[in-house]
């Protein structure tokens, strides 16, 4: 599941963000992305461990075969 949230305020070292439906998450100013600013669109992916071992797997499986498949 992918959740797309919005940079609403900055508050000291916190990060108040904004969901479409007003949810409000607050979030550490230090783990956002480089240049984030407000009004920025973030977007958050939410998988159980074994959805991420499975798609990691595949991003493996793909890496490979583009590099097999290079002459």
């Amino acid at each position: 599941m992918i959740i797309r949230l919005t940079i609403d305020r900055f508050e000291g070292g916190q990060t108040v963000l904004v969901a479409s439906d007003g949810q409000m998450i607050v979030w550490p100013k230090n783990q956002l992305p480089p240049n984030s600013r407000e009004g920025s669109a973030l977007n958050f992916e939410i998988l159980e461990e074994r959805e991420r071992e499975i798609k990691d797997k595949q991003t493996a499986k793909e890496i490979l075969n583009e590099i097999i498949g290079q002459p």
